[in-house]
């Protein structure tokens, strides 16, 4: 859940693997003003017997053994919990499940926050929504703010500015077709990157390796007091295939060398993606915006005078495919009266719920919210209250300060969709959401209780279907 105000300077824990990605994402916490605090991670529990690598859907683990070693480097405080649980609640949205290894997540990052106020989190997560929404679960729930700058960074570019950047990472996991464990198992991301880019071109493998491709572990960057030294290892098979053969690297002796001054203290202002991070440096959110053939939506036309609130609310009647507006829900409030803001807030709400149900309707199936609002110094008392009526996958919403009359304390359009029509199709009812809670490059504002992009079975995205609505709108006022 997004902190209101939690913004820069937050004292953060940075959750770790050892690899490129947690280390990066660190330094662009320090570079947005963040203070790292302490580290943290997840190590499989000994009585797994898996000693070095846990078939995790959330974790990596290759290379935990040398964790203790990467904190000394950065002399920070290491909090460090065993995964007792398994990958069971595996769906698009995640919902608490004792038995799950998210759970070791909560109680880790609960144990630092009760030891040492932080207020953040740092995220190394480039493109899993799978790891996104359920460190996003556990924030919320323990009131933390989630800071993934890498997020849906284009990993061509990425890649480049860790190495330039000058994180010492080597690969010490591979895990797909191209990629030899004799030749490429201990290389630097230095060393790599032109064959990296040369496999991704012929094989589609992803360039920072999200999709387990390969595993690092870092060495050396800005933010290490100390740099590690690898003085021995062995490389394990853990799959001896012929084609894609899975095999790691395992520490036997490590030990820390003091650094030249010079790059002791890591000194920046901004961050280091600043200049570079455009429009054509960021990928789209997912399958969500990908251009699509748009039909139009046709609803009956509502039309009423917009500041004439002494009318009752009104809907436009269900599209032929399934979508209707509901119009002009007002929260009325007197200052001067016992009512608070709160309780005209939830009696607005109160209305919507009532009305929606009257049409055969529920609150999930609204899918964009026109909030209208007299004053944007009541934004935080309304929004207390909004963020308690919707579900983990909210509405899309647009937000704005607009003249409203006296007693009126904002007013409600929202959209919402049903499918009444039997098909063979599962997923045609289906409702997609990208609901992003964490900080980043992606999305550095657009995060609060509302979803930024939602697709409803086959059709289009939200986003389209209010240019739709407010050409129409235009239209109509064009003919009055």
């Amino acid at each position: 859940m997004y902190r209101p105000g939690a913004v820069c300077g937050m004292r953060v824990v940075a959750l770790i693997s050892g690899g490129k990605d947690s280390c990066y994402n660190m330094m662009q916490c320090v570079a947005a003003g963040h203070q790292i605090v302490a580290l943290a991670n997840l190590r499989p529990a000994e009585s797994t017997g898996q000693t070095d690598e846990l078939d995790s859907y959330m974790y990596q683990t290759v290379g935990h053994h040398a964790i203790d070693l990467y904190a000394d480097a950065m002399d920070l405080p290491l909090y460090r919990c065993f995964i007792k649980g398994t990958s069971i609640n595996t769906g698009r949205v995640y919902t608490t499940c004792q038995e799950d290894e998210v759970e070791d997540l909560y109680h880790l990052l609960k144990l630092v926050k009760d030891k040492e106020a932080v207020e953040g989190v740092s995220v190394g997560a480039i493109l899993s929504d799978y790891q996104r929404v359920r460190v996003e679960d556990v924030c919320r729930r323990l009131n933390l703010q989630p800071l993934a700058y890498l997020w849906r960074r284009k990993e061509e570019i990425l890649l480049k500015e860790m190495i330039s950047s000058n994180i010492e990472a080597i690969i010490i996991k591979v895990a797909a077709f191209g990629l030899d464990p004799d030749k490429h198992l201990g290389k630097t991301l230095d060393q790599m990157e032109p064959y990296l880019l040369e496999v991704s071109e012929k094989y589609g493998v992803h360039i920072c390796g999200e999709g387990g491709e390969y595993e690092t572990f870092t060495l050396d960057c800005p933010l290490f007091k100390k740099k590690i030294v690898v003085d021995s290892s062995k490389v394990v098979m853990h799959s001896a295939d012929a084609f894609a053969p899975v095999a790691y690297l395992h520490f036997l002796k490590m030990h820390l060398e003091s650094k030249e001054k010079s790059s002791d203290t890591f000194m920046v202002n901004s961050c280091s993606c600043e200049v570079s991070c455009n429009n054509d440096d960021i990928l789209p959110s997912s399958e969500l915006d990908e251009p699509q053939n748009i039909s139009p939506v046709i609803w009956k036309a509502l039309k009423h005078d917009s500041l004439d609130f002494s009318k009752t609310f009104g809907s436009s009647g269900k599209s032929v495919t399934g979508y209707q507006w509901f119009s002009c829900i007002t929260a009325q409030f007197h200052p001067s009266k016992d009512k608070n803001a709160q309780e005209a807030a939830r009696e607005a709400f109160s209305s919507l719920q009532a009305t929606i149900t009257s049409e055969g309707l529920k609150l999930k199936d609204i899918i964009l919210v026109h909030l209208y609002m007299k004053s944007m110094k009541d934004f935080n008392v309304i929004n207390s209250v909004y963020v308690t009526e919707f579900d983990l996958c909210p509405p899309a919403r647009v937000c704005v300060e607009t003249l409203l009359p006296d007693g009126v304390l904002f007013c409600i359009d929202c959209l919402a969709h049903s499918c009444d029509i039997a098909t063979d199709d599962v997923l045609s009812e289906e409702k997609l959401v990208m609901h992003v809670q964490s900080i980043s490059h992606w999305a550095p504002a657009s995060i609060g209780p509302y979803s930024q992009s939602i697709k409803r079975g086959s059709s289009h995205t939200v986003l389209n279907l209010c240019i739709l609505y407010l050409k129409k709108k235009k239209e109509e006022e064009g003919e009055e």
